[in-house]
C-alpha cells in the first residue's frame, strides 16, 4: 500500500469512529440502554466502513 492509500484508510476509520460515537451517545441520550447504544454505534461504524469499502471496490 502506498502512503495515500494508508492515509485514506485511516481517514475512513476516523470518520467511522466519530459516527459510531455520535450514534451511541444519541441512542444513550434518548433512553436506550448501554448495550443497545453500543450496538447502535457499532452498526453505524460497520455501515460507514461498508460504504467506504464498496466505493473502493467499485473504483478499482
Amino acid at each position: 500500500m502506498n502512503p495515500v492509500q494508508i492515509l485514506s484508510l485511516l481517514l475512513a476509520l476516523s470518520i467511522a469512529l466519530h459516527l459510531a460515537t455520535a450514534a451511541a451517545f444519541t441512542a444513550r441520550r434518548t433512553g436506550a440502554g448501554t448495550a443497545h447504544a453500543v450496538l447502535t454505534g457499532a452498526g453505524a461504524a460497520a455501515t460507514a466502513l461498508g460504504l467506504y469499502f464498496a466505493a473502493v471496490a467499485a473504483y478499482h
